[in-house]
């Protein structure tokens, strides 16, 4: 029995026969000839089918007539796009006239001579032959299943693999440990009231923000952490860089003060980058992606920020406790064209704006030991340096209105023993979006939650 060769392979199978697997992408009719494109995990080739020398079996095949050439015709004309096929044939070179330099196997063509249909798609919705979709983002999204397949999406989730691939190494370079973090909770992690409260519990519990605490809780144990992980905001609103449900990649670091924290989110995030860069250079490239700038990263302080805003751009927003999105975009065009960087750390946001754990400044406690990360014009991280000291942190609670009875497990981590300590988030759909340069967040989540949308919109 002929074992199944991944697409990508033929390559190196010139003049062989080999069996394919995959999904028809587009169909092509020349005459007495049909060209599909056939793609699978690895890539895509072109397949070219004379009928007449074809033997067709499978699902909605005819019975065997006379004339097989006849009936062979007509079982083709009903393959279409996202049709399971099987293919049996012979790896020939294309003439160096019709070589696609757009693909890999661009050199290679398959002359079929056997075709199984395994599984029969129905007619699409919309066209998937083009190089681009061109929908409307909720019919996108309402499709979810079927638009993720189309070549041009799935390659947004290769690079968005690519970032976690890029975060891990980084993390792991750091001598951090990863681990898997619950997602309900007994009380909510940054004190605010955008949380979903779950009606299951005899107790108070909560879809949960961040895995803030969880990480924190680990570091007596681990001292240098790690985790990817789902965080919820119930935040009344919708834009084109939120959602409901987001996935947040967290470092939390042992022994550490605040200026070495810096250093460590800096190198992260370029690591994280450069691996995605050297992973997708092909789809960087069709994206239209401009190289990412990694010179050195500038340091402000937000009210530092604020000036520079009020003297570059004339803007006055230094009685702002953050930065607005024209703050954050024009403070990246300032780094861009003065230091040769698409990154700017800003730092010493007021204390009251951040949440309890967070260090305040001990020269100026009215501002913190906090930072945001700034990437191509918008944050995609945010972290500081923590509170390790048990009473500060119990008073930190009551004086934010809470209870420090809901979290009783989190403080027995610095009742019994913790050391100076600090971390950072990304979120995964922002940088993925940024990278790649899309519109909106929600295409670069895979099945994106917010207020109007749970898998398919509100009608």
């Amino acid at each position: 029995m002929q074992g199944r060769t991944l697409i990508l392979s033929c390559n190196e199978k010139i003049g062989e026969e080999i069996k394919i697997c995959g999904w028809v992408q587009t169909r092509r009719d020349h005459g007495k000839i049909l060209f599909l494109d056939i793609t699978d995990r690895s890539g895509m080739v072109q397949v070219v089918i004379v009928p007449s020398l074809v033997h067709l079996t499978g699902v909605a095949v005819s019975p065997v007539k006379t004339d097989q050439s006849v009936a062979a015709q007509s079982d083709l004309s009903s393959l279409h796009p996202q049709d399971v096929v099987s293919i049996t044939g012979k790896v020939n070179k294309r003439p160096a006239n019709l070589i696609n330099k757009n693909i890999p196997t661009g050199e290679i063509e398959i002359s079929a001579e056997k075709i199984e249909i395994l599984s029969k798609a129905k007619e699409l919705p919309f066209d998937m032959g083009g190089k681009d979709l061109n929908l409307q983002l909720p019919t996108l999204l309402d499709y979810r299943c079927l638009t993720l397949r189309h070549p041009r999406v799935q390659a947004i989730f290769k690079v968005q693999a690519a970032i976690l691939d890029g975060f891990r190494k980084a993390a792991k370079d750091l001598g951090c440990t990863e681990i898997a973090v619950p997602t309900i909770v007994a009380g909510a992690t940054e004190g605010g009231a955008e949380v979903f409260k779950i009606d299951y519990f005899k107790h108070k519990a909560y879809l949960s923000q961040s895995p803030q605490l969880y990480k924190q809780m680990l570091v007596p144990v681990f001292e240098r952490v790690f985790t990817i992980a789902k965080a919820y905001r119930a935040e009344p609103s919708v834009t084109t860089r939120h959602l409901t449900e987001s996935t947040q990649m967290d470092i939390e670091i042992g022994f550490i003060e605040f200026e070495d924290l810096l250093d460590v989110l800096e190198e992260v995030a370029v690591k994280m980058l450069k691996t995605t860069e050297e992973e997708c250079k092909d789809v960087l490239s069709e994206f239209g992606a401009e190289k990412i700038a990694f010179g050195k990263i500038p340091r402000l302080t937000l009210r530092e920020a604020q000036e520079l805003i009020l003297k570059e751009f004339g803007r006055d927003s230094r009685k702002e406790k953050d930065l607005t999105p024209q703050d954050e975009a024009d403070i990246c065009k300032w780094s861009k064209k003065t230091h040769g960087s698409d990154f700017v750390t800003v730092t010493h946001f007021p204390t009251k704006a951040k949440p309890f754990y967070t260090m305040p400044d001990q020269e100026n406690p009215e501002y913190s030991l906090s930072y945001d990360l700034l990437f191509k014009g918008v944050e995609i991280l945010s972290g500081s340096q923590r509170i390790n000291d048990y009473k500060q942190l119990v008073e930190n609670i009551r004086n934010r209105g809470m209870n420090p009875d809901n979290f009783k497990m989190y403080l027995q981590a610095f009742k019994f023993g913790m050391p100076t300590e600090g971390g950072f988030s990304f979120g995964l759909e922002r940088v993925t979006m940024l990278v790649l340069n899309l519109a909106n967040v929600r295409e670069a989540s895979l099945f994106p939650r917010d207020m109007e949308r749970v898998d398919v919109g509100l009608k």
